[in-house]
């Protein structure tokens, strides 16, 4: 019985973790990045810092988004890190809506 028991509670585990979070808010991903990054990387996503990828060009937009939420979360080269200041589901909502700045 136990086993039984063991094996179900194993099974509801692995459906949780596959099963598919909520969709990403691209709205709330607009304000997000608005407040914290359109100051480097533009209001539109055209980069105004130098070497801060161009957005609207889809620059770095080509990788999946888990590299992207790495990125975002531990920062690089001048881009502070991120982790502690926004949740992934915060990045995860920015990532969204840098895909929707097609130029």
């Amino acid at each position: 019985m136990m086993r039984r028991v063991a094996g179900a509670m194993g099974a509801l585990i692995a459906a949780v973790v596959a099963a598919p979070g909520p969709a990403a808010d691209v709205v709330k991903g607009n304000q997000v990045y608005m407040m914290h990054c359109a100051a480097c990387h533009g209001m539109s996503g055209v980069s105004v810092m130098p070497g801060a990828p161009n957005f609207a060009r889809l620059e770095r937009l080509l990788q999946p988004d888990t590299a992207l939420l790495a990125s975002i979360r531990n920062g690089r080269n001048a881009m502070p890190a991120y982790a502690g200041i926004l949740t992934d589901r915060e990045i995860l909502d920015v990532i969204a809506y840098l895909r929707t700045l097609r130029q």
